[in-house]
């Protein structure tokens, strides 16, 4: 039997030491991968001697683009990377998402053993210094168990049957492109439109609970307006996708459960960041909706991505 191939694409800027461990990481996977696909925006930025602490094996797999600033986007970005890849599943990463253990391929694979599945995406981790909130935020976004979307479920999870994160996830190849890969000049989402695509076309989207990485973000209130903002400006721009499915009603039931398990475990004294957070959230997402009715010089406060209004 012929063994499937597995090609990784990991868009990167200004990457850090963890790009060595995440590199390190994958190069030992219980499943091998055939090739490590850096696309790098900035030349300049990018460091070669973090590839120093790498081993010989995982360097002969790393394969390296640069591209300029004005040429990253997070749907054509990815694409190249896709263009470029060999393999019969494309597993996406971000420079700051670390394998758990070395069976994230494996466990990966085990998804598409449905002929169906046509995506899958992994569970997402705390590190060691997350905020309480943000853990039992990851909790509700990313459970213990895992999870098969498809056209049935859309009533079930609402918006959610078409969450998936390009934190980590892994595609067949041939269905990626079929399919026209990501949207592009895309703002974010470019992973929940093409799992809308995907249920669209009758595939199933997977969350594969067992395949892990550590990956979460200490982030302020202002970043997460701006992070919102981006978020609400994205479905506004695509309202053939968002339009008719609410997604505040998931923000509502994310608060309540974090409240739950805050009280619950002692921590009754976070409440009132929890609502200041959500506040934030929910002010950022609301005004990126409504993006349309603000000035460029407005927008450019409120988003975390200059450089898209810049292309836009």
């Amino acid at each position: 039997m012929i063994q499937s191939k597995v090609s990784v694409v990991i868009p990167v800027y200004k990457p850090g030491k963890e790009l060595g461990n995440l590199l390190n990481r994958l190069g030992k996977q219980s499943y091998e991968v055939s090739e490590i696909i850096i696309i790098n925006t900035e030349e300049s930025y990018f460091k070669y001697d973090l590839l120093q602490n790498v081993d010989d094996k995982t360097n002969k797999l790393i394969k390296i683009f640069h591209i300029s600033k004005e040429e990253f986007d997070h749907g054509g970005t990815r694409n190249y990377g896709a263009s470029i890849a060999t393999g019969d599943y494309i597993m996406f990463m971000t420079q700051d998402a670390i394998p758990k253990d070395r069976n994230l391929v494996c466990e990966f694979l085990k998804a598409f053993e449905n002929e169906n599945v046509y995506v899958a995406y992994a569970r997402q981790l705390p590190r060691k210094n997350c905020d309480v909130i943000e853990k039992y935020t990851r909790d509700f976004n990313y459970p213990d168990y895992d999870i098969i979307k498809d056209e049935n479920t859309l009533e079930e999870y609402g918006i959610k049957n078409y969450f998936c994160s390009d934190v980590c996830s892994m595609y067949r190849k041939d269905v990626f492109e079929q399919l026209g890969g990501f949207k592009e000049k895309i703002i974010f989402n470019e992973d929940m439109i093409f799992a809308h695509k995907a249920i669209g076309n009758g595939g199933k989207v997977y969350y594969a609970s067992a395949a892990r990485v550590i990956h979460s973000h200490n982030y302020s209130c202002i970043e997460q307006l701006k992070r919102n903002f981006d978020n609400g400006v994205s479905q506004k721009m695509n309202e053939e996708v968002f339009a008719n499915i609410p997604s505040e009603g998931e923000g509502v039931k994310m608060v309540i459960d974090t409240c739950k398990k805050l009280l619950t475990n002692g921590y009754f004294y976070l409440i009132p960041m929890l609502i200041i957070k959500s506040g934030c959230k929910f002010a950022g997402f609301r005004l990126g909706k409504n993006y349309n009715k603000l000035s460029k010089e407005t927008i450019l406060k409120l988003t975390s991505d200059k450089s898209f209004w810049s292309r836009t």
